[in-house]
């Protein structure tokens, strides 16, 4: 089971790594927390301090448009954030 899918780099994500030293992940979403502190130091060797977790739904949305009624859906995911140790950090770009 492939435990991080991805990190979400976003502007919110960003401050939080910068200030706070927490990063955000999509996780996948049988993946309970001690499977995300491990697959992270695993994947970046670094020390997890704590590790927060949220379910996101799925978002039906409706249109309505010229050509008629419109449907569609996002998926659900689970996204951890992750607070590191103090005097760590993670460089996402380091491998470009």
């Amino acid at each position: 089971m492939n435990i991080l899918i991805k990190p979400i780099i976003t502007e919110k994500a960003t401050s939080q790594s910068e200030l706070l030293n927490r990063y955000a992940f999509v996780v996948n979403k049988k993946a309970n927390k001690l499977e995300i502190k491990n697959a992270v130091e695993k994947a970046y060797s670094v020390a997890i301090a704590s590790v927060k977790t949220m379910n996101y739904p799925v978002k039906r949305n409706t249109k309505f448009t010229k050509s008629g009624m419109v449907q569609a859906k996002s998926g659900a995911y689970k996204k951890a954030i992750v607070q590191l140790a103090d005097g760590e950090t993670i460089d996402f770009y380091s491998n470009i």
